[in-house]
């Protein structure tokens, strides 16, 4: 069977097990967290873009990259459910295109709160030399160096599937991601896994290592002996998040695996169809629509400049009581 033929079936498929359990219905909760979470996340990037401080400390500009990756997952996101739900005849190549955002933005987010924790490591580890160690032009040059870091791997594939494809014409009534690499990964398992798996896996130990060292500094400092303390809230603030933003990903992995097993076997897919759909449509947006809260609004700085945002406004639309 050849690969086009193997792709419209599958589709067909997966179009009838969502119409038999009705799972088009997750549109709305999509739709719901993503416009709630782009009408936040904006307004955080307008507060660090637009004061001077925020743009030359580390941290912030961190934040803002962790905050415009997310923005430009939910946007992609939302589009590709929008047309599977309405069922929108999308070109092959198009979907790839989007497969490969999605996974960029994905893996970007991953990346940068990766680096925000080793960052308040090296801010706590080697405060006198922090400054010296992470200037802005190079924080600025590492988040570049990200961009392409998580670019690199997807649209590769893009490349790798177009040459390999041959209907250049074909469209698809449902694009997603599980689809556009469960077909690479039945020629190429070994480098799927290691992409998605052991990145997440490297990252995951980066963080464990950061936080361990960090208390192990600061312990006798006394931040911690309070059950409430403001340390202790923050790592249970930014543990949670960080769970959040991992758990997807494993979740995904094991979608591949799934996809895998029961392509070669030819076994009912209406498991994967809902563990893909919860995962796409719920699990995935968590954490972007936690982050502008728990990442931004909990810095006393950006807090700030958005209520001196606020007033400026204010004062410049005075209402009138006649």
């Amino acid at each position: 069977m050849t690969p086009s033929v193997l792709i419209s079936n599958l589709t067909e498929d997966w179009v009838e097990s969502l119409q038999r359990w009705q799972l088009d219905f997750f549109l709305i909760p999509t739709t719901i967290i993503t416009l709630a979470t782009l009408v936040a996340n904006p307004v955080l990037l307008t507060c660090i873009f637009m004061s001077r401080a925020l743009r030359q400390e580390t941290r912030y500009l961190l934040v803002a990259n962790t905050l415009a990756a997310d923005m430009l997952f939910l946007i992609v996101n939302l589009i590709t459910v929008i047309c599977n739900t309405v069922r929108a005849q999308t070109p092959w190549l198009v979907c790839e295109l989007l497969t490969a955002i999605t996974v960029t933005s994905y893996c970007c987010a991953i990346l940068t709160v990766t680096l925000m924790v080793v960052d308040t490591y090296a801010a706590v580890r080697w405060p006198l030399r922090y400054h010296d160690i992470l200037p802005p032009a190079r924080t600025h040059c590492i988040l570049v160096g990200v961009w392409v870091l998580a670019a690199m791997y997807p649209f590769s594939l893009v490349i790798m599937m177009e040459v390999e494809r041959g209907n250049p014409h074909q469209s698809v009534s449902v694009c997603l991601v599980l689809i556009s690499l469960g077909f690479i990964q039945l020629k190429n398992t070994v480098a799927i896994y290691i992409y998605f798996f052991v990145a997440a896996i490297i990252c995951a130990l980066l963080i464990f290592f950061c936080y361990i060292r960090l208390y192990m500094v600061t312990r006798t400092q006394g931040i911690w002996q309070s059950r409430f303390s403001r340390a202790r809230v923050t790592l249970l603030a930014h543990g949670v998040l960080l769970l959040l933003y991992f758990v997807p990903g494993f979740v995904f992995t094991l979608e591949l695996f799934l996809f895998r097993t029961t392509t070669e076997n030819h076994k009912s897919q209406d498991v994967r169809v809902w563990v893909s759909t919860v995962n796409m449509c719920v699990l995935m947006l968590l954490p972007r629509a936690f982050a502008p809260y728990l990442y931004g609004l909990r810095y006393r700085e950006i807090s700030d400049t958005l209520m001196q945002l606020l007033q400026q406004h204010t004062k410049l639309s005075p209402i009138t009581v006649k």
